[in-house]
């Protein structure tokens, strides 16, 4: 039996500003254990605003999202600031890297911030990371003294740093030249076949979503195609 990592039933959006207009419509799908799925649509179907929700940072929704088989609803807002820091890892079109601090430092941050593991453990996890990621040689730099495709290697590798369940991306390769959105790929690839990591990663990119392993389409806040 597959490990569902995340499950969405029945999810409605609405906005209400000012008319109420709906922008989800019945989003039902799960996620399994080393998949790695892709969200594909035109711009405005929904996309973005399907991802916060299941990434837990909009809680205003219709219906039941479960993480790891628990149910999110209702859950106050500082179990959701865990649930997020330990079992989701997020990757975004721009990396957010903090240039104050060196590239180990940055991708240790989250690991910090939950806890778990003695600063050492966290440093020499980290630098693991990094090596996987083929950026190890980077670690004492700051992230201004790399180049941009380095700096998406290094916010995959924060994004790792606490082992989460699912890793959910927001257009990771939309700021990446051809080359560098390929090696993003490989990456993402190699994290779900060799590390059964499972990602969902929404898109504007149709070849990088042909070569998931599941395109999920959505046109007009609802799923056309899976």
């Amino acid at each position: 039996m597959e490990q569902t990592i995340l499950e969405a039933k029945d999810i409605n959006k609405y906005f209400h500003d000012p008319v109420t207009v709906q922008v989800l419509k019945n989003i039902s799908f799960s996620i399994h254990k080393s998949e790695f799925a892709s969200i594909i649509g035109k711009s405005g179907c929904g996309k973005s605003t399907l991802l916060y929700i299941l990434s837990t940072m909009d809680t205003d929704y219709e219906g039941q999202l479960f993480i790891d088989g628990q149910a999110i609803r209702g859950k106050k807002e500082a179990e959701l600031a865990f649930i997020r820091n330990e079992k989701i890892g997020f990757v975004f079109q721009f990396h957010y890297l903090l240039n104050e601090f060196s590239v180990l430092r940055n991708v240790m941050l989250p690991g910090l911030k939950l806890a778990k593991q003695s600063e050492k453990e966290i440093e020499h996890r980290a630098y693991e990371k990094l090596k996987i990621l083929g950026i190890e040689n980077e670690a004492l730099k700051n992230p201004n003294q790399l180049s941009g495709g380095q700096k998406q290697r290094v916010a995959i590798a924060r994004a790792l740093i606490n082992d989460p369940l699912i890793i959910m991306g927001d257009e990771p390769t939309g700021n990446l030249d051809k080359k560098n959105s390929q090696i993003v790929f490989a990456i993402f690839q190699e994290l779900a076949e060799e590390y059964h990591q499972s990602l969902l990663i929404v898109t504007h990119d149709n070849s990088f979503a042909e070569r998931t392993h599941r395109i999920i389409e959505m046109e007009d806040g609802s799923i056309i195609r899976m």
